[in-house]
């Protein structure tokens, strides 16, 4: 049997709403190696120099560029960031591959062809495989000889992976699978060596096989139309009668859905790292065009609402960088020392699933702000073709589709949580009956608020946690086991439990700054702005969950009991928008770091 995980903060996956971690033990980006700075510094240099020239033809799918230029990064070492060193790769920790998938992403085109190898085309195979599959495909795909992709979804089962209807069964004389079925929207698909297919064995054992180019019975269909993404190739795969040698078989038979929840579970929070990376691009451009166009006497960037949304990208770009960075040190805690023990693999990528769904929905949605922000401050030419904002305003929109929609992923979150406290591996429910009881016989506070740096934030986060049980404690007792059908009040749970931990993140992020004595002026500024606008989001939000499990005088007696536990005075967030506009401003760029 696997061991426990034991992280160093004694967090378990989920537990930040229960304890108030360390700032110490937190990953931030302040605290990148050299090495895993000289990885950033090869991938941008390789996007700059090999990607972005050729973004025009990728766009127009011009015959071979885009698997030549992964089998080029496959030459520097960037395709085989997960692939351990036995097998050609680099074997990197989860930081210094999350610092190559941030660094890769500034064109959604090869950022999505990228994903789909490095990531949930090859991992597969690096956590699941078996010695002799390792031995065969990981030396290959590492170094792009061999492109990679995973196929799951199916027209009628796309976030709901156990509805997928392809059929696989043994042949009479036992010796190869035949698989019978189609697939849809698979990335790289077009041009893929090497590809993870999910079937039912006997129609209801759901299992995972490898499938190689060329076999028999195996075609692929036309490329897709899409509306972003443009440059990687999306296709159709399908399956008659195709016959695969039984030695084949990824993982085992009926535990396919392992092999699928949890590289998605990689996925998401590596999609969020892609998120990130391509949201630090777009801004970059946005602050470039304000500071340079001219209206009125002025460049753009000196008018208050232009500078307003300058400073909000900046924000929010802080609170995915620390979302990102924060989570990748938990999962390299939980992973750490994990060899050929796929159970001990299994449970290390479990952990975090609660963590990874966060950073999936949270990132997404901050890019699909911060390229929106981008075509607005750009004006007419945010619409035109020939400029980038288009580009990255079509491209990021997938990233709320792929890897479970972000609806899908809101319900999981409070699930993973409610099933976790069911289990006993989360003290949620007695945590939530103790901040009723508490908040029921709460005397108003006496006691002079504090003027340390940051202390009115933390007490904010402390009290976000607590709204987050007290509500989530009053739908449990509501409706029970049928609290799932109701995914109004989930959703607006999700929500509290995102924004919480997002602020938590910049909280104790800008916590370690200042006890470093690094500059600290401007994530400070950042980190007070989002916490309080978070916590009106989740005053809303809490709101909403009560309001919609009870009524008459309980529901006002609880929404008094919401108001004094998060009363706040407010910040002066147009002062600090503006100090986080003029640094913005100034360096042309994201400001921090």
């Amino acid at each position: 049997m696997a061991t426990d995980i034991k992280t160093k903060t004694g967090l378990v996956g989920g537990g930040f709403l229960l304890e108030d971690p360390d700032p110490a033990d937190v990953f931030i980006p302040e605290e990148f190696s050299e090495e895993q700075q000289a990885f950033a510094q090869t991938t941008r240099e390789f996007v700059d120099n090999e990607i972005l020239p050729h973004v025009e033809d990728l766009e127009h799918k011009k015959e071979g560029l885009m698997p030549s230029l992964l089998r080029r990064a496959g030459e520097i070492g960037l395709l085989g960031v997960s692939v351990p060193e036995e097998f050609g790769g680099a074997g990197l920790d989860k930081i210094s591959s999350i610092v190559v998938t941030e660094n890769i992403s500034a064109y959604g085109g090869f950022s999505a062809s990228f994903g789909g190898h490095n990531g949930i085309g090859t991992l597969p195979i690096v956590y699941f495989g078996t010695k002799k599959q390792k031995k065969k495909y990981l030396p290959k795909l590492a170094s792009g000889k061999w492109i990679g992709c995973y196929a799951l979804s199916e027209a009628e089962a796309g976030s709901d992976a156990m509805g997928l209807k392809a059929s696989a069964k043994l042949s009479e004389d036992g010796k190869e699978w035949i698989l019978d079925g189609q697939k849809m929207w698979i990335t790289n698909g077009g041009f893929a060596d090497v590809f993870i297919i999910f079937a039912k064995v006997d129609g209801e054992k759901l299992s995972c096989f490898i499938v190689d180019k060329g076999t028999e019975g195996f075609s692929v269909g036309a490329e897709e139309q899409k509306m972003g993404i443009k440059g990687s190739s999306t296709v159709p795969l399908f399956f008659d009668n195709a016959r695969i040698p039984k030695g084949n078989l990824l993982h085992e038979i009926g535990r396919g859905h392992i092999v699928a929840f949890n590289i998605l579970n990689q996925g998401r929070f590596t999609l969020a790292a892609g998120c990130l990376g391509g949201g630090k691009r777009a801004m970059a451009e946005a602050v470039k065009y304000a500071k340079e166009r001219r209206a009125f006497g002025k460049a753009i960037c000196e008018f208050g609402l232009v500078s307003q949304k300058l400073a909000e990208m900046a924000i929010r770009t802080y609170v995915s960088e620390s979302l990102v960075y924060r989570t990748a040190g938990l999962i390299d805690s939980a992973l750490g020392g994990v060899k050929d023990d796929i159970e001990q693999a299994m449970k290390a990528l479990e952990e975090y699933a609660i963590e990874s769904s966060i950073n999936k929905v949270y990132c997404s949605e901050i890019l699909d702000y911060i390229v929106d922000e981008f075509v607005q401050v750009l004006g007419g030419y945010g619409y035109h073709e020939e400029y980038p904002a288009a580009r990255a305003y079509r491209d990021s929109r997938i990233n709320r589709i792929f890897e479970g929609t972000n609806e899908i992923n809101r319900l999981l979150i409070v699930d993973m949580l409610f099933k976790r406290a069911m289990k006993g591996q989360l003290a949620l429910l007695p945590a939530a009956k103790q901040v009723a009881d508490e908040l029921m016989s709460a005397a108003p506070s006496l006691s002079e608020p504090s003027t340390e740096s940051l202390a009115a934030e933390e007490k904010l986060v402390g009290a976000a946690k607590k709204a987050f049980l007290f509500a989530a404690g009053v739908a449990a007792q509501k409706h029970m086991t049928k609290l799932g059908d109701e995914q109004e009040i989930v959703g607006a749970l999700s929500d509290v439990v995102m924004d919480t931990y997002a602020a938590e993140s910049c909280l104790l992020r800008a916590k370690k700054i200042v006890a470093s004595n690094g500059k600290s002026e401007l994530p400070v500024a950042m980190t007070s702005v989002f916490v309080h606008d978070a916590l009106d989001r989740i005053e809303k939000n809490t709101r909403t969950a009560l309001a919609a499990c009870e009524e008459g005088d309980m529901l006002r007696t609880q929404l008094a009991m919401l108001r004094r536990l998060l009363k706040r005075d407010p910040v002066n967030s147009v002062s600090l928008r503006r100090q986080i506009a003029k640094a913005t401003i100034e360096l042309g760029r994201y400001p921090v770091g």
